[in-house]
């Protein structure tokens, strides 16, 4: 069978699209033929192999660089999809079209040539536009870019074969946009359990880190005045690794108020990651409340995967905060609880032995529900039920659910 997976970033990419994207092509190559029309890391043309397998041909497009600022990620987007839009014309025909939402508008192209070539089409729905961009304040709710940006991806929506979520909130977003619930597939995200493992926690001060893009859909205002209340502890350590707008804030406002215990590092690299991670005591994860379902914060995995907890500030009704009531594997604040986060945090640190042992269910529950065998299964069901000769995935074990 071939299959023509769609997304901007793919290997060596270290974006998280591009990590789990890479995971499913590996599995999926293994007994199909598998084509990535994809940009960012690596030379403009045809690979006819790379290090994943030798069944995954990458088609680079040529177009501008990624960017986070606003005219430049547009640019970006626009060779892009020109670019793929040349390749799914001149490349043979797929059985499958698989979109991603990098960029935000790459659905509809995979339904016009799922259409034209009497093809399937299914969308993995990382994030969920126009609303996220609603929600963070990118564009005017209700306007007409709203309206017309939706009206043109939920058309896509009606006309898949399937659609995934990685989350139960995101499936209910999705359902309020009026796309049917029997196309929606929940399968939540994943971490590579191999690559990042549990070590021993550290003696010193209690190391809160946060992991990854500190962006416009995340909350700092709680945990900024818990930092500066805390500051001249010398047994607390607040450490920021990656980048985002929202991470250049708070590094100003750190140095203004004089917190001496914020640290900020760059990003680090996938092979790093679970050194990285293991630094800290607690993983923090922090989600404005009106993103709920329209993004899905998917780093908790690597901190589970690391065995440690994590520390989720956000709604209740969101999927971090529904991991944490079901495996026991953190602490959930509301939002604005500075002073229970305060409290929190201190109990913490006088008893590390709390932190160990949640830190050991979050273990437990990645093995049992978010490695990236599982994960990858669940999306290879979902693939294959929407396929009716269900040739894709013939040996599944029949305990792993897609939805």
């Amino acid at each position: 069978m071939r299959i023509t997976l769609l997304n901007q970033f793919f290997w060596p990419d270290t974006v998280a699209t591009a990590q789990h994207l890479s995971d499913l092509a590996q599995e999926l190559a293994k007994d199909n033929e598998v084509t990535v029309i994809c940009s960012g890391a690596g030379k403009p043309g045809q690979e006819l192999s790379c290090a994943l397998g030798p069944n995954i041909t990458i088609v680079r497009t040529r177009g501008f660089s990624f960017s986070h600022r606003g005219p430049a990620r547009i640019a970006s987007y626009l060779s892009y999809i020109a670019g793929t839009v040349w390749q799914c014309i001149r490349l043979p025909r797929a059985d499958i079209y698989f979109t991603l939402t990098t960029p935000p508008v790459l659905a509809p192209l995979g339904s016009i040539f799922a259409a034209l070539r009497g093809a399937r089409h299914v969308i993995w729905e990382m994030d969920v536009y126009p609303d996220i961009a609603c929600d963070v304040g990118y564009i005017k709710r209700g306007g007409l870019l709203d309206r017309c940006v939706g009206a043109v991806l939920d058309w896509s929506r009606r006309r898949a074969a399937a659609i995934i979520a990685i989350g139960e909130d995101m499936k209910a977003r999705l359902m309020k946009r009026g796309v049917p619930q029997a196309k929606i597939h929940v399968a939540e995200n994943w971490s590579d359990g191999n690559e990042i493992t549990p070590q021993p926690l550290s003696d010193g001060p209690l190391v809160v880190q946060y992991s990854g893009n500190l962006g416009l859909a995340h909350e700092v205002d709680t945990v900024l005045p818990v930092m500066e209340r805390l500051r001249n502890r010398a047994d607390f350590r607040f450490v920021f690794v990656g980048g985002g707008p929202r991470r250049a804030q708070l590094e100003v406002a750190c140095r203004e108020k004089e917190i001496q215990n914020a640290e900020f590092r760059p990003y680090c690299a996938r092979s790093s990651l679970g050194e990285s991670l293991s630094q800290g005591h607690l993983g923090l994860v922090t989600q404005l409340p009106q993103t709920t379902g329209s993004l899905v914060p998917s780093k908790i995995y690597g901190i589970m995967a690391a065995g440690r907890p994590f520390l989720y500030i956000g709604p209740f009704e969101a999927t971090p905060a529904q991991h944490i009531l079901r495996f026991q594997c953190g602490w959930h604040i509301r939002l604005g609880d500075v002073d229970g986060l305060e409290t929190l945090l201190r109990r913490l640190n006088e008893d590390r032995r709390l932190i160990a042992e949640a830190g050991q269910r979050a273990r437990t529950a990645f093995e049992q529900n978010f490695s990236r065998a599982l994960g990858v299964e669940r999306i290879l069901r979902i693939i294959a039920a929407s396929c009716p000769s269900n040739e894709l995935v013939p040996k599944l074990a029949p305990s792993v659910v897609g939805d």
